[in-house]
């Protein structure tokens, strides 16, 4: 398997080019290596090569690596989280991707109290509006992340989506412009809760787009970890 470095240099070189691309900072785009589909030695890899945040979607996998490692990076949970499973996730995992509804909101705020360590929260959105796609409606997001931020244990850093899986990368783009505009939108209803400074949203196949398109954060998991089967 080819190293983690060469693969991270890859990519660092395709971010600063779509950086120079759309007059951004690269220090601005923060890299999540996605380690769901790779074991505890290779997450370990990651680390040594100095790669900060861990990404990871599956509480059950996820924990042991964290007990493992967790005292080093920062560990991102982005994956759909069911309230059961919160409590594995809460005074672990520094932020979550995928706060899609009240109920997991109303549960992450209570197990982040009872571990005393706020929970950094991204609101997911669907906008694609693919069916087989978790989060909140755009049309819904104002409301939503309105009671959100009134829980103590919450802080929502920003929004998050995933966009169609195609074969062709420039379709990706109006999704990522439009998770964009709703973060203006927020930002406009004067706020400052509403505030939110991050847009998580970028994968392996499309990061170049997100990034021309203003993301912070990508979840990079094969073109920077690569998979193990």
């Amino acid at each position: 398997m080819i190293t983690i470095q060469q693969q991270w240099d890859q990519v660092q070189r395709q971010i600063r080019e779509a950086c120079r691309r759309s007059d951004r900072d690269p220090q601005d785009v923060n890299i999540i290596a996605v380690t769901k589909y790779v074991d505890q030695e290779r997450t370990r890899e990651a680390l040594d090569t100095g790669l900060v945040h861990i990404g990871e979607s599956r509480a059950q996998e996820a924990v042991p690596k964290w007990e493992a490692l967790g005292d080093r990076g920062v560990w991102h949970f982005i994956g759909r989280l069911q309230r059961n499973k919160v409590r594995q996730v809460a005074g672990r995992f520094q932020y979550l991707h995928s706060l899609d509804r009240f109920s997991l909101a109303e549960e992450v705020n209570k197990r982040a109290g009872e571990a005393e360590t706020p929970m950094h929260c991204f609101i997911q959105v669907n906008v694609s509006g693919e069916a087989n796609k978790q989060g909140v409606v755009p049309q819904e997001l104002p409301e939503f992340a309105r009671e959100i931020v009134q829980l103590p244990f919450i802080r929502v850093v920003g929004l998050m989506t995933m966009a169609p899986l195609t074969e062709k990368p420039e379709e990706t783009r109006p999704v990522f412009r439009e998770l964009k505009s709703l973060q203006a939108r927020l930002r406009s209803l004067d706020d400052l809760r509403l505030d939110m400074p991050h847009l998580s949203m970028g994968m392996s196949r499309d990061y170049s787009i997100a990034v021309e398109e203003g993301a912070t954060f990508l979840r990079l998991g094969s073109v920077l970890v690569g998979r193990q089967d």
